[in-house]
């Protein structure tokens, strides 16, 4: 008989120093057969369940909740995950658990929910559990304790989410076929590094992977060794990087390798962004093709709100030529769309920013907001699969400026965010993109140069500058 695999999704990074809360209403949830309608996209469900199909599983899917990274999630979307979760679980009729899961989840009462939910589905049923999760996560011994096999992402910008999904499928189906089942040991160095020193392609997440992927071809036993760059901005006890190998046998040996070689490759972690006056000389120097000007400490993908206006007023005040931005502000959308041409930009979602900008602006053109993603493996469609949802947009020109105000805080992740509103990116000198890393696949291709800027906001790379209580800093 098909082995019966219940499927269920779980995916939010927490941002625990942002205000407010993220409730119900800010999570897309997709109950029972509506999740078999991601089969084939290229978000980490739409992987699992192409390798069901390649398996012969049947699929009981449960639920799937999704939200953007934002602040602290609200007790109300975890209990009812649960109670969602919960029911199916206990019926017993499946032979495996299979979750889609971020692994940098905080509520309100919990700081470390995927682990507590892992160890409320083990009090339920003992068959084996695999899944796979974000390679931000911060893994904690819960995770390692009540789950069976893991595997997180390889790749920052996340452009193999799908593909971490359907190795983790495999895993199962080895599991299954072979009668094996292998356990999880965690290491935690107690290294804590922001994004912009997590990149998968410099160093020190290259020489972990690196040494990682040669692990596991030289030891059958090591079903996936998992390098975890942790998410800097949730204040728990298992922020930061961690180590985790899903193994038949003891990997103490292995898994102190890679927490010295962390430590010997530390100080390339801990990035720290130059201010705009230090970056403003090389970018008033001539150069050919597109300057991206990077401002990490708004990353979207990091939770910030995308309505910063740090490198908005520096675009304005040094009258950079050929310019664009996009800024999240639905009531400036609205305004437009009503006719008005004063309008008070950005400044609304954190209270590190100095405000609103007041400008008088040119509407060039409104739009839906909606698009296909043209990159189907790049990092925002591990989240959001083929398409992508910005809302009611304009585009306005202020002092020779292109701003795009869209109404969902899109991270600046795919091309087609611009192509769909009629800028074409290769064409500008310079685009400002609220992101720290997970842009760079999207605008490699077409930028002659990149810096990164430090302006106010709640995603800085100075770490020292927030009021951890619960992480074990270093």
């Amino acid at each position: 008989m098909s082995p019966r695999i219940l499927v269920a999704g779980l995916f939010h990074e927490t941002h625990t120093f942002l205000d407010g809360l993220t409730g119900l209403r800010d999570f897309q949830i997709r109950r029972g057969n509506e999740m078999l309608s991601c089969c084939g996209d290229s978000s980490p469900l739409g992987g699992v369940l192409a390798a069901a199909e390649e398996f012969g599983w049947q699929v009981v899917p449960a639920v799937d909740y999704r939200a953007q990274p934002s602040a602290m999630v609200a007790d109300e979307v975890v209990d009812s995950f649960w109670q969602e979760l919960r029911v199916p679980a206990e019926t017993g009729a499946y032979e495996a658990i299979y979750l889609v899961l971020h692994g940098a989840m905080v509520s309100q009462s919990l700081l470390d929910v995927e682990g507590v939910l892992l160890e409320r589905l083990r009090g339920i049923t003992s068959v084996p559990v695999f899944g796979v999760f974000d390679l931000h996560a911060n893994f904690s011994p819960r995770m390692a304790q009540h789950a069976d096999c893991l595997v997180g992402y390889r790749e920052n910008p996340h452009t193999d989410a799908r593909e971490a999904a359907v190795l983790a499928a495999r895993l199962l189906q080895r599991c299954l076929s072979a009668g094996q089942r292998p356990r999880m040991q965690l290491c935690q160095p107690g290294l804590i590094w922001p994004p912009t020193g997590t990149g998968t392609a410099t160093d020190p997440m290259l020489t972990l992977e690196r040494l990682a992927r040669e692990m596991e071809a030289s030891n059958e036993s090591l079903w996936a060794m998992n390098i975890v760059a942790g998410f800097a901005f949730a204040d728990t006890p298992d922020t930061g990087v961690s180590f985790v190998a899903c193994t038949m046998r003891d990997a103490a040996t292995q898994l102190a390798e890679l927490s010295e070689t962390a430590f010997k490759l530390h100080s390339k972690g801990c990035v720290v962004d130059p201010p705009f006056d230090a970056v403003l000389p090389m970018l008033q120097e001539q150069s050919q093709g597109l300057t991206v000007l990077v401002e990490p400490s708004d990353n979207i993908g990091g939770g910030a709100p995308g309505d910063g206006t740090g490198l908005l007023r520096e675009l304005i005040r040094h009258r950079v030529a050929n310019a664009a931005i996009c800024i999240c502000d639905p009531e400036a959308v609205r305004e437009l769309e009503a006719g008005k041409r004063d309008i008070q930009l950005g400044g609304k979602g954190s209270r590190l920013d100095p405000g609103p900008v007041s400008m008088q602006v040119e509407l060039v053109s409104l739009h839906d907001g909606r698009f296909e993603l043209e990159d189907k493996n790049s990092h925002l469609a591990s989240m959001s699969g083929d398409h992508f949802d910005m809302g009611r947009c304009a585009v306005v020109k202020h002092a020779g400026l292109t701003i795009l105000i869209s109404s969902i805080k899109t991270p600046p992740f795919d091309l087609g965010q611009w192509r769909s509103v009629g800028i074409a990116p290769e064409k500008l000198s310079v685009i400002a993109v609220k992101a720290a890393v997970a842009h760079r696949r999207a605008y490699d291709p077409i930028a002659a140069r990149m810096f990164w800027v430090d302006t106010p906001g709640p995603c800085s790379s100075n770490l020292a500058s927030f009021p951890y209580q619960h992480a074990r800093l270093s």
